[in-house]
């Protein structure tokens, strides 16, 4: 049997904010069963298994990983010497300039 941990007790912050989720009742009754088999409420269980999926999910975009030694130079030439932006790119920053300049 796998050990529930909580990872949500090591914030020290007052439990003030809420999440509402809709789902399908089997996979309701899933979830209360696994929170049931680790000893926790479904609140504590949903939330510190959430947390953890968010944490993973922030991690795994901190880090680029370029495996090939080819990869490597010309990701970093790209970098060095970046090429003149295309009309396509140039049109997309001017359309975004334009559609954020109208929503304030």
């Amino acid at each position: 049997m796998l050990a529930f941990q909580d990872t949500t007790v090591a914030v020290d912050e007052p439990k003030s904010a809420r999440l509402e989720a809709r789902t399908q009742p089997s996979v309701k009754d899933t979830i209360n069963r696994a929170a049931t088999l680790n000893g926790v409420d479904v609140s504590s269980f949903v939330v510190s298994a959430a947390y953890n999926a968010a944490q993973s999910t922030i991690e795994a975009h901190k880090v680029t990983v370029i495996e090939s030694e080819a990869d490597r130079k010309a990701f970093f030439d790209a970098l060095d010497n970046p090429p003149k932006p295309t009309k396509r790119l140039v049109d997309a920053f001017a359309l975004r300039k334009k559609l954020i300049a109208n929503a304030e």
